[in-house]
């Protein structure tokens, strides 16, 4: 099935700020000759920051928010009365940022550089960053990557500090569009206009005294992919022009990006969007459906990038107002607490005027910001389940554990320590109750959660290794990671009670083993001096036959209710697609010689954010989220390992969804 489509209006204000031509006086600028220096680091978001933005207020159809139409509400007068707000009642819990999103420009000067709209900004940007600046909050502004259609200027518009740039030199000459709106021209950044041009914007900005800036619809992300929509040149000159306007200026990039550019987001950003708005644009802010519970899967892939500097960015917090939005009390609760846990950003999208005491609870609980501002982003113990754990291992010795109910009926969630590491006596402190509680597990309401702080007695035991699981496994081999234990010079490595590998590195390839053989692996952590921890929680992994693993093509398999074989660049070159609703695929006869927990992988394709297969394995199912690519590349696959049990003999394994789309389907090997 085709990707979703998002953001209707995020394209609608994408095109706002960017209508009809004005003066304003040019701003001083580096040189095209300069384009090349590399900018010094900068010292900004060295935690995750803490705010407010506008743009869940402009999306929705809440009634009396936007009355003129859409994105209506933003006005100086509205912003400066959320500061007012922000700096009386938040401000001490460490919210500073006031970010104006889209639609706060309708206009280009002669230098192709957007104008501030002054019908309903009429003091300017300036005015209202030096108004926030003296209530010591912090000013970020919005832009749209590439060059708008309107502030091109048939080519004309000359670069405001060059004697010899003009906009026909920063765009190919075919005009091709680029940005998730297909609002922009690409820039081509082999011209040293180019460069020049972006110095110029991001000068303005800094003489206005913006402290932060969203630079929206990049890709490769926001759904679409190639070289049209690839804008890391572009993301690499806004970091250059930024560092050189002298103004520590914290740097995002939005949305949906795609990991496999990872790295140069991380080069040079302090944050990206992992996934699409998380408004609903509806009559209420969000819902959790549309789209806050994507983020339990769409998170995962980006865990291991976040860190000083650079977050992963999981959009507005809307749990402030009961009535506007559109959630329960107890999913207001989880959506914060999944926010806080990954070090996200936590700016607020909600009118701070209209906030009710259990919101201003939610957002001023101070150990939970604490937590927050730890920086360090929680892990999950399994996706295979609705009944999530998600935790972390803190810097003084405790644990961050949390409890989420992603499913439609309450449930029973409980954390099993051992498997994160934990041994010995231990405090639990409940983080929302500020309370002391006795255990980890709790019965949770419909999308409900839970958040302690579990401490040691001893916090200067050396931590057992958490969350062993199986990554692959041969006739004669199992290859086993967990999480790394604080302090471990190495790492021993037991098959029953045999010893059958030592390691440095908290990952291992166990040979020697026999094949279809049922094995019990654990691990216990080694420090130079002193006693081993504790032994991890056991994990049982079965090895296939001597001519294993073996791999079974989904299109030789019973393709049903629509499923359709397509071309890709998959093993074979055949995948099976179209899965979701009706449609579901039934892979070849899967045999074994044993019955076992198998490691078992999927080859898929997901051009999308992360979609959700239901995999059924002899009548048996679960939930198999997958790391998607963000790019609408629908051609090369990707690989996720999951245990599953399997008889001796003949197994059925069968992938779908109901409930909504799935990836599509490539092979499985077991």
């Amino acid at each position: 099935m085709a990707a979703r489509g998002r953001r209707v209006l995020g394209a609608l204000a994408g095109l706002t700020v960017i209508a009809g031509l004005l003066t304003a006086p040019a701003a001083p600028v580096a040189t095209a000759a300069s384009a090349a220096a590399e900018p010094p680091a900068r010292p900004v978001a060295q935690k995750p920051y803490l705010g407010w933005s506008s743009w869940s207020l402009e999306s929705t159809n809440y009634p009396g928010v936007n009355p003129t139409g859409p994105a209506s509400w933003l006005t100086e007068q509205h912003v400066l009365q959320q500061a007012d707000v922000l700096a009386a009642k938040f401000k001490q819990h460490g919210y500073t940022y006031v970010n104006i999103d889209a639609g706060w420009a309708n206009s280009f000067d002669r230098y192709a550089r957007p104008v501030v709209n002054p019908t309903t900004f009429p003091d300017g940007m300036k005015y209202v960053a030096d108004y926030v600046h003296k209530k010591g909050l912090k000013l970020g502004s919005y832009l749209a990557v590439g060059l708008d259609l309107k502030a091109y200027n048939d080519g004309n518009s000359p670069i405001a500090g060059t004697t010899n740039c003009h906009t026909r030199d920063l765009v190919y000459p075919d005009l091709r569009k680029t940005n998730g709106w297909d609002s922009a021209y690409k820039i081509d950044f082999a011209n040293p206009c180019a460069q020049s041009y972006v110095d110029s914007v991001a000068q303005l900005l800094a003489g206005w005294g913006v402290d932060f800036l969203k630079l929206d619809g990049v890709g490769p992300g926001s759904f679409k992919g190639g070289e049209n929509y690839t804008n890391t040149t572009d993301v690499e000159a806004w970091h250059r022009a930024i560092a050189k306007t002298g103004r520590p200026m914290e740097f995002v990039i939005s949305w949906a990006l795609s990991h496999r550019q990872a790295d140069v987001w991380k080069a040079n950003t302090n944050g990206w969007r992992v996934d699409t708005d998380v408004e609903c644009y509806c009559d209420t802010l969000v819902t959790w459906d549309n789209s806050v519970k994507q983020r339990w899967n769409d998170v995962v892939q980006w865990i291991p990038d976040a860190g000083p500097g650079h977050w992963n960015n999981l959009d507005s917090l809307d749990v402030g107002s009961g009535k506007m939005d559109g959630l329960t009390p107890a999913e207001r609760q989880s959506y914060l607490t999944l926010w806080a846990i990954e070090a996200a950003p936590l700016y607020i999208g909600d009118d701070l005027t209209q906030l009710d005491d259990y919101g201003v609870e939610l957002l001023t609980n101070d150990e939970v910001i604490a937590l927050n501002q730890a920086g360090v982003p929680a892990k999950l113990v399994s996706q295979t389940t609705d009944q999530q754990v998600w935790y972390n291992r803190n810097a003084d010795g405790s644990y961050t554990v949390a409890l989420f109910n992603l499913a439609a009926t309450p449930a029973r969630v409980s954390a099993d320590f051992a498997q994160l590491g934990i041994s010995g006596p231990v405090e639990i402190r409940d983080l929302w109750a500020h309370d002391t509680v006795s255990s980890a597990s709790a019965d949770l309401p419909v999308h409900g959660s839970r958040l302690f702080k579990v401490t040691p007695r001893d916090r200067n035991a050396l931590q057992a290794p958490a969350v062993v699981h199986g990554t692959a496994a041969t006739g004669t081999s199992v290859s086993l990671a967990w999480d790394a234990s604080k302090g471990a010079q190495s790492y021993d490595v037991f098959a029953g009670t045999k010893k059958v590998a030592t390691t440095g590195t908290p990952s291992v390839t166990v040979t020697g083993l026999k094949p279809s053989t049922n094995y019990d692996f654990t691990v216990v952590a080694n420090q130079r001096y002193g006693r081993p921890s504790a032994a991890s929680k056991k994990i049982g992994v079965t090895t296939p036959a001597a001519d294993g693993p073996k791999s079974y093509e989904a299109e030789n398999g019973s393709p049903q209710g629509g499923a359709t074989v397509y071309d890709c660049a998959c093993s074979n070159g055949k995948k099976v697609g179209y899965l979701g609703g009706s449609g579901y695929v039934v892979l070849p006869t899967v045999t074994t010689a044993k019955d076992g927990t198998y490691l078992m992988q999927l080859s898929y394709v997901d051009g999308d954010s992360s979609r959700t297969g239901i995999v059924t394995v002899n009548g048996t199912s679960f939930p198999l989220p997958v790391a998607g690519s963000n790019d609408n590349d629908w051609n090369t696959p990707q690989t996720v390992t999951v245990p599953v049990y399997l008889r001796a003999g003949a197994n059925t394994i069968q992938v779908g969804n109901q409930a909504g789309y799935v990836y599509d389907v490539d092979k499985i090997t077991v």
